[in-house]
């Protein structure tokens, strides 16, 4: 009854309506539903205690989520199954957070065609990449690799330390200029069955279990909806092979949102853990870097691998 009492007041119903729809920071949400902080602070107060929102501190700021498992999660898809959101406030508001989102990836588009140039420069000020991409190798294995496909692959450099094992290999990114300093990368070192192209991570051009190794390297913190994402990593990768996944560890340095476009200021072992649950994908490792001792004001960094399981067919073969 707790469950149904705190989801049917209508403004909860419009908050968990969004935060369905991805993670969500207080003054988003004021922005979306025009309604003071205080106010929506106290709605989002209840659905939390109610186990049907999740509170995530995060630097300087809050973001909330809808719950997705266990009997509030189900509530909440049987809620919203007989809810018509076409129609009515709700469609407003989706509408709003449409254009919230289109702000934000102008925003990141504007940062990407600054940086492109320095890009790598600048990443590797945080941590020692030749540490990390050592350990992405060892981690994706040997190859030779079917397909390799970099989700997010900005100037090409994960292109270019994988496709050497692989006898195709693709990149998707959305900025242009990123796209164009990755052409030039690849041109340069020679590798003609690597190729780049425009798109949107959350969904991706390439066919049903078209991969045998997929990468998403340092791009989660900065997209709103990450479970799209790996669902669709998960889709592209073909039956026993495995998706790689670096990323910053959760930090506090603030000024990475304000002035480098980062959605989320890192990501924590269970929150990837969380996101990934669904996608039919198995944990096969995880290491942590520290930051380096010369750089203790530099950034941690995560990598993950999960395995898509053999077809039965496979295993039997």
């Amino acid at each position: 009854m707790e469950h149904l009492r705190a989801a049917g007041e209508p403004t909860r119903l419009r908050i968990l309506a969004l935060l369905r729809q991805g993670e969500l920071s207080v003054g988003e949400l004021v922005q979306i539903l025009g309604q003071s902080q205080p106010r929506l602070s106290h709605h989002l107060k209840v659905l939390t205690s109610a186990g049907l929102a999740e509170r995530m501190p995060e630097g300087a700021r809050v973001f909330y989520r809808a719950a997705s498992r266990g009997p509030a999660g189900h509530l909440l898809d049987q809620i919203f199954t007989d809810i018509d959101d076409d129609t009515g406030a709700l469609a407003r508001d989706l509408g709003q957070l449409e254009h919230i989102r289109a702000v934000r990836a102008a925003k990141a588009e504007a940062y990407f065609n600054r940086v492109a140039e320095s890009w790598d420069a600048e990443r590797s000020l945080h941590f020692p990449n030749e540490a990390i991409e050592g350990a992405i190798l060892s981690i994706a294995g040997e190859g030779p690799f079917r397909q390799v496909i970099d989700i997010g692959t900005g100037t090409g450099r994960m292109l270019v330390l994988l496709a050497p094992h692989a006898r195709r290999a693709e990149g998707l990114d959305l900025s242009h200029a990123m796209l164009t300093v990755a052409r030039t990368r690849l041109a340069e070192a020679g590798l003609d069955h690597a190729r780049v192209r425009q798109g949107d991570a959350c969904a991706t051009p390439f066919a049903d279990a078209s991969a045998d190794l997929v990468i998403i390297h340092q791009v989660l913190h900065f997209i709103d909806a990450p479970e799209r994402v790996l669902g669709e990593a998960s889709r592209v990768l073909a039956p026993g092979g495995r998706l790689v996944i670096v990323d910053f560890a959760p930090h506090d340095i603030e000024f990475l949102r304000d002035q480098h476009g980062h959605h989320r200021l890192g990501i924590g072992d269970e929150t990837l853990r969380g996101w990934v649950d669904g996608t039919g994908l198995d944990l096969a490792h995880f290491r942590q870097f520290q930051p380096p001792e010369k750089r203790p004001d530099g950034l941690g960094v995560h990598i993950w691998a999960f395995d898509k399981p053999a077809s039965k067919k496979e295993v039997a073969a």
